[in-house]
């Protein structure tokens, strides 16, 4: 399959076929790039652990460019290296935020930790809560308007990433 995505920052990051980006938490290698256009194959193994296979045209989806060396990190580290793809549960208020409840899958359980931090869709995340079969976020106001999470009502399937500490701690 070949994703064509419309993305921001094109002319600032001067993105080249080659370069990775990630794209809801997966990452991808450009394969084209045409002004805002930037292109991308999707092989079956992608396909079934990630939700790109869901997305239709029109869908935003969120964009991430590589950090280059030197570059300040201002969160998490994310690979981009999705492990599996989970259903939002729920959606809660909470103040001026809200509460998102996913399903944690069997395989990500050890590598899923109370404060310690997952990516959804390629955002990197503290985990305010869990329990049998599930795991909280919390989504402040600057993460519901700036990413796609804002839109993922329960039903939903979103791209999950443990902490990479985590992963090889598990292993």
């Amino acid at each position: 399959m070949t994703l064509k995505v419309r993305c921001e920052g094109v002319k600032a990051e001067q993105p080249e076929p080659k370069d990775s980006i990630a794209i809801d938490g997966v990452c991808l290698t450009a394969t084209a790039v045409d002004g805002d256009d930037v292109s991308f194959d999707v092989i079956p193994e992608t396909l079934a652990c990630t939700t790109l296979g869901d997305r239709a045209i029109g869908d935003a989806v969120n964009v991430e460019y590589a950090v280059r060396l030197g570059d300040r990190i201002g969160g998490h580290l994310v690979y981009g290296h999705v492990d599996a793809a989970a259903t939002v549960l729920e959606r809660t208020r909470e103040g001026q935020s809200e509460r998102v409840r996913i399903e944690s899958p069997a395989s990500l359980v050890p590598m899923l930790a109370l404060k310690g931090f997952v990516a959804v869709d390629g955002v990197s995340l503290t985990i305010a809560a869990e329990g049998p079969g599930w795991f909280e976020v919390a989504l402040i106001p600057e993460t519901l308007a700036r990413t796609t999470l804002g839109s993922r009502n329960p039903g939903s399937r979103v791209n999950l990433e443990p902490d990479p500490i985590a992963r090889y701690a598990t292993r």
